[in-house]
């Protein structure tokens, strides 16, 4: 869990005061008091999610036709519709991809209710908790009908307390209870459609509790609060006036595998997707690297004989249905970089060609991520600067810029570490130039670069990739008072 107490009251930094259940007396209307509690930034075509991954044009076409086809048909004639459906597979397979380009074309139909994306690593707190679920769906589905934003705002004006309210009287009161008030208006376009939700499996745990008593309670659990998220989910779809099919994307973590087994639960769900299992995505990488390096032969001005013959097909092996294994290659070719790209390439596939004996779909990943990180010049310094950057980024107290951050981490605040170390390392961080560094944050592209990093097994022997968090917070601390000292 990270820290963040250390930044509260921090000299030079920018601090977010988190001002909430705070209005005025009068004048606010019933929607903007919803509009101030929602996660703007969890709705697919949120600003934040503009560099969100999309499915390249052609590709993972079958498995987006099956979703697709099931929001509009559901699963035939059964005799109790079956309104939610569990998208799953490990990290990198392309889930968050899938659901966005999904999202898009569910909107461009008219067949898009609402959406919420989690995501461990955002600066928006609402992103990564719970607490603005409820209200940013019911926000959105507010929109599609006058006579159900109306319900909704009534709602909120009868039960002005509701956003202190547990998920459940949340849905309740919010979603299911104006859904039920405009059910019988024949004379209105009929609601449909789906409510897409992504990587539940990110969400952490909303903590109530005062851990500095003599006997605190425990802590909630992340799974708890996932937990209640789907039952949430699992309630809502049960109700006859809740007219959505649902999608949950997550990977197959054990709340996840045993809330929708079917053994433990009466409601029936749509049968799961497995994206590892049910579809295979070679040709689908295929394509996808083909179209990129056209792109990159073009850019670079390679002859036509670039890549080499057997290059895809080699990627395609390392990649072992992992998406996000081709795309950080790419990433990595056409970043700005000390090697030329041919270098960049043969280095790659030598990587990959020693462990053709793994059957590990995620070592040909693990080396690849290994490969880049050791291209730093302190690999060591640059992990702790990586794990750093990440639980700054969620502390909720502070505007965690690129530029705050550097001055909470470099020993000098006059030197260029931050380039220094992170300057190869583009194809993992979304780094912005120096001139806009004030207003943008360090961005990583991928959580599987957390999970290769705080896994002992997967890079304890890598360079000493593997970092404890009790040395990470050291770390800060002793950054921390570097920097105080040097004011």
């Amino acid at each position: 869990m990270a820290h963040c107490e250390v930044l509260s009251n921090s000299q030079g930094l920018r601090v977010n005061k988190m001002i909430t259940n705070i209005f005025p007396s009068a004048g606010v209307s019933a929607l903007e008091k919803l509009e101030s509690r929602i996660a703007a930034a969890a709705i697919h075509d949120s600003a934040e999610r503009c560099d969100a991954p999309k499915c390249q044009e052609e590709t993972r076409v079958a498995v987006q036709d099956d979703l697709y086809d099931w929001i509009i048909d559901g699963d035939g004639a059964l005799e109790q519709p079956r309104k939610i459906k569990w998208v799953t597979g490990p990290a990198g397979c392309g889930k968050t991809a899938i659901m966005g380009s999904l999202a898009g074309r569910c909107a461009a139909n008219g067949v898009l209710g609402a959406t919420f994306f989690f995501a461990s690593w955002s600066a928006s707190i609402g992103r990564r908790r719970k607490i603005a679920f409820v209200t940013t769906i019911a926000r959105q589905l507010a929109e599609h009908r006058d006579d159900l934003k109306d319900a909704i705002s009534n709602a909120i004006e009868k039960n002005p307390s509701v956003f202190e309210k547990n998920l459940h009287v949340q849905m309740d009161v919010l979603v299911l209870a104006p859904l039920r008030e405009v059910a019988h208006q024949l004379d209105r376009p009929r609601l449909q459609g789906a409510i897409i939700i992504d990587g539940v499996d990110e969400c952490e745990a909303e903590q109530y509790h005062d851990g500095s008593r003599a006997n605190p309670l425990p802590s909630r659990t992340n799974e708890q609060d996932q937990l209640e998220i789907l039952e949430v989910l699992q309630a809502a779809s049960s109700d006859p006036s809740f007219p959505f099919r649902i999608l949950i994307a997550s990977r197959p973590e054990r709340v996840f595998r045993t809330f929708f087994d079917h053994h433990n639960t009466p409601t029936p769900f749509a049968h799961k997707l497995d994206l590892h299992e049910d579809y295979n995505a070679d040709a689908d990488i295929t394509l996808f690297l083909e179209v990129q390096f056209n792109r990159l032969r073009r850019r670079y001005s390679f002859p036509p004989s670039w890549p080499p013959p057997g290059t895809i097909q080699a990627l395609v092996e390392n990649a072992s249905g992992q998406f996000i294994y081709a795309v950080t290659v790419i990433r990595l070719l056409e970043t700005v970089h000390q090697e030329p790209p041919e270098a960049l390439l043969k280095a790659i596939l030598a990587t990959g060609a020693t462990l053709k004996t793994t059957s590990h779909p995620l070592e040909q990943l693990d080396a690849l991520y290994s490969h880049i990180l050791e291209s730093s010049p302190n690999p060591p310094l640059s992990v702790r600067w990586i794990r750093s950057i990440n639980t700054l980024n969620q502390c909720p107290m502070l505007v965690a810029s690129a530029s705050n951050v550097n001055m909470f981490l470099q020993t000098d605040p006059e030197s260029n570490e931050a380039e220094h170390l992170l300057g190869n390392l583009h194809s993992l961080i979304r780094i912005s130039p120096p001139s806009n560094q004030a207003t943008t944050d360090y961005d990583f592209y991928h959580k599987s670069l957390f999970d290769f990093l705080e896994d002992p097994t997967r890079c304890g022997n890598q360079q000493k990739l593997y970092v404890e968090e009790n040395e990470i917070e050291v770390f800060k601390w002793d950054r921390f008072i570097q920097a105080c000292m040097s004011e």
